[in-house]
């Protein structure tokens, strides 16, 4: 989902405009926010204390407003930090939207959206990386030169609006390679981590139609993935896709399975993965969610164009 203007810089650059959330979902009236987490403090400018002082000067006017800094971290440029924050509008049911900017090494400029690579070829250190590592279920041609490379998360509802946009692509691009990337958000969908190691499970015991018979079946129930009826949720889609459920369940559980998933989401983050859905072409990364198919598929044309 697109966040269409949250501030401006100047009185004309629109320090937001463009800007993706990962995230929407309600939340009690109390603490809207999931917890911080210091893991995600890992650079060493600006300070939380800097980045909401700059917040209160933009956004102070707004009493209905509220926010909290969820992570400031370095990137792959030097003095380079990405901030993000939560927002919520108490006016608007204290829905919950993650924003992402990026603050220069002087503290002096922050800007939105995202770090790219410059040059001629900006995607073919990506493209590389997905060859060699995105070894998650797969459809479509056994040839990658022209890989799709689908990172989502099962407890997410933007994920599974997705699906059709996927199917789509599958019959319009047969000459692709499909891989499915699992990124659970784990802050904000508990039985996202579980529900993907159970699928990675699937996939090693019945093999990658499987799996996505599973995924699709977690999809169908995706909204009682919640305390009372989560496991069993899990459990049918398990039986859905003809996997043993105990078996699944143990591996699920095996220091080898949390090693493979953490393993995908390293993948995700290396190539910067942010939010879900994401679907990477040929290593051009861009969101899932929000893009007319007609753009999608345009831009799906001339990666093919451009080779890798």
């Amino acid at each position: 989902m697109r966040i269409n203007s949250l501030a401006t810089l100047a009185g004309a650059l629109a320090l937001f405009a463009g800007a993706v959330s990962f995230a929407q979902t309600a939340a009690p009236a109390a603490d809207p926010f999931p917890p911080v987490n210091p893991k995600f403090f890992d650079a060493p400018s600006p300070t939380a204390a800097d980045v909401d002082a700059f917040l209160k000067a933009i956004w102070g006017y707004d009493i209905n407003r509220t926010w909290r800094v969820e992570a400031v971290q370095k990137t792959a440029a030097p003095g380079v930090s990405k901030v993000t924050i939560f927002v919520a509008d108490k006016s608007q049911g204290n829905k919950v939207e993650s924003v992402r900017f990026f603050v220069t090494p002087d503290g002096k400029y922050a800007i939105a959206d995202t770090v790219f690579r410059f040059g001629a070829k900006p995607f073919e250190d990506n493209a590389k990386l997905l060859d060699a590592e995105a070894n998650g279920p797969a459809e479509g041609s056994a040839s990658k030169k022209l890989l799709l490379v689908e990172f989502a998360d099962l407890q997410c509802p933007h994920c599974k609006e997705a699906g059709p946009t996927m199917d789509q692509l599958r019959k319009d691009f047969p000459e692709a390679r499909v891989v499915f990337q699992n990124y659970p958000l784990t802050q904000i969908h508990p039985f996202a981590y579980k529900a993907a190691a159970m699928g990675n499970c699937v996939a090693a015991a019945k093999g990658d139609p499987a799996f996505f018979v599973y995924i699709k079946d977690v999809f169908d129930h995706q909204e009682s993935l919640t305390d009372q009826l989560g496991e069993t949720t899990l459990t049918n889609a398990v039986k859905a896709a003809g996997a043993d459920p105990a078996s699944v369940a143990t591996c699920a559980a095996s220091p080898a399975a949390k090693a493979k998933l953490d393993a995908q989401i390293a993948l995700a983050d290396k190539i910067g993965v942010d939010q879900t859905p994401m679907i990477a072409v040929n290593g051009h990364l861009m969101p899932l969610g929000g893009v007319p198919y007609e753009t999608l598929k345009q831009v799906v044309a001339w990666d093919i164009k451009q080779g890798k």
